[in-house]
């Protein structure tokens, strides 16, 4: 390890406040295991508690319909499309109780961005999902669907996000965000919101009391110093509203299964581009946690890199090993599925010397602990299954 990151490490370690610079020193180097470490002194200090948490909850994609072309997605289609779909209320409706039975209280609800779906009819559907689900988290629409339904209700954002609150939305996901730098932004995706008003509609958010996730999506066309510019624009919006309650990050999935559209895209074809592997996912999840100061958790992605990596994620900066995800839509059409129990999620959370907690959307623990022995003995005889970082 070079004297450069030692120091950086070292400072990342004592609290202190990394530099853009900083940060990139690190997503530069391939010292995994020192970043590692780091990662997960910093994890334990925020969290010294014996617990790793994970939620039960289940994505409704209500539509694929889109207005933007993204070409990393494999999950839109056109409005004309054969395969465009809107779910009908009666099966979200049906889809929300199948998850409340299996002991969940929240839905992540997302779509694209539909071109002739009124405003009202968000709404409604939310009026209705509180009126049958009051108990039910309604963890919904990224932004760029918030910034389309600015366009299509032709009121401010603010007002449209507090008609939305008023309707039933509990929370907001970071979807969309990719990289938060325009070139990339501009150069994978057209017609879709841009960096500054990606951030703006957390923003609004936040100022109306709101909690929201941000997310990146790295591996694709961006540079180190691109991903470290779009952790920067995170923490800046943190220092100014604190309403981020975690940070999420997963690798670009070629879509492979997607021939019905032109991948390519300035040269670049998305389809054909070389998935980046678990080390770079690691090492890149362990830089946020080192960089994002003043996000309090970090979320594994075992849906995109699956049990092994997403449980050895937990000794790489993350303390939480994200949702069961009863249903999930878009990263499978993509062409890459992983599906976890239950059990295997609490096995791989003891696997790496912790307590399983259910929680919610904002970190409030929703059972009771395994009896403090039992769940002692359970972590201790794990501990040495994974590698010691720290």
């Amino acid at each position: 390890m070079s004297s450069a990151v030692s120091h950086v490490l070292d400072k990342a370690v004592a609290g202190e406040r990394l530099t853009p610079q900083e940060g990139l020193q690190l997503l530069q180097s391939h010292d995994l295991v020192a970043i590692g470490q780091a990662a997960d002194a910093v994890t334990r200090h925020l969290h010294p508690e014996p617990y790793r948490t994970y939620n039960i909850d289940r994505n409704i994609n209500y539509s694929n319909v889109c207005a933007a072309v993204c070409d990393f997605c494999a999950f839109y289609r056109p409005l004309k499309h054969d395969e465009a779909y809107v779910l009908p209320t009666e099966v979200i409706l049906q889809k929300i109780q199948e998850t409340v039975d299996l002991g969940g209280d929240q839905i992540l609800m997302q779509g694209g961005l539909h071109p002739t779906l009124p405003f009202e009819w968000y709404e409604d559907l939310l009026r209705t999902i509180k009126s049958h689900f009051p108990q039910v988290n309604v963890h919904g629409f990224s932004p760029p669907e918030i910034h389309h339904f600015v366009k299509i209700a032709k009121q401010p954002l603010p007002v449209v996000l507090e008609r939305l609150k008023e309707a039933g939305l509990g929370s907001l996901p970071g979807g969309g965000g990719e990289i938060l730098v325009d070139r990339v932004r501009s150069m994978i995706t057209r017609g879709k919101v841009l960096t500054d008003d990606w951030l703006n509609v957390h923003r609004e958010w936040h100022k109306l009391g709101g909690k929201s996730s941000a997310t990146m999506m790295f591996g694709h066309v961006e540079t180190l110093e691109e991903r470290i510019e779009h952790l920067g624009r995170i923490r800046e919006l943190q220092d100014e509203t604190g309403g981020f309650t975690a940070f999420i990050c997963w690798t670009f999935q070629p879509p492979t299964h997607a021939p019905w559209f032109d991948n390519r895209r300035d040269g670049v074809d998305m389809s054909t581009m070389p998935e980046a592997g678990a080390f770079e996912y690691l090492k890149t999840q362990a830089v946020a946690r080192l960089y994002l100061d003043n996000v309090p958790n970090i979320q594994s992605s075992w849906v995109t890199q699956g049990d092994k990596i997403g449980g050895l994620a937990l000794l790489f900066g993350a303390n939480d090993m994200g949702s069961l995800m009863i249903e999930e839509n878009v990263v499978a059409q993509a062409g890459t599925v992983y599906h976890l129990t239950l059990e295997t999620i609490r096995r791989l959370i003891r696997d790496a010397g912790y307590i399983p907690r259910q929680r919610n959307v904002y970190y409030e623990y929703l059972d009771e602990p395994e009896p403090a022995a039992q769940a002692f003995e359970v972590a201790s005889s794990h501990r040495t299954a994974l590698p010691v970082l720290a």
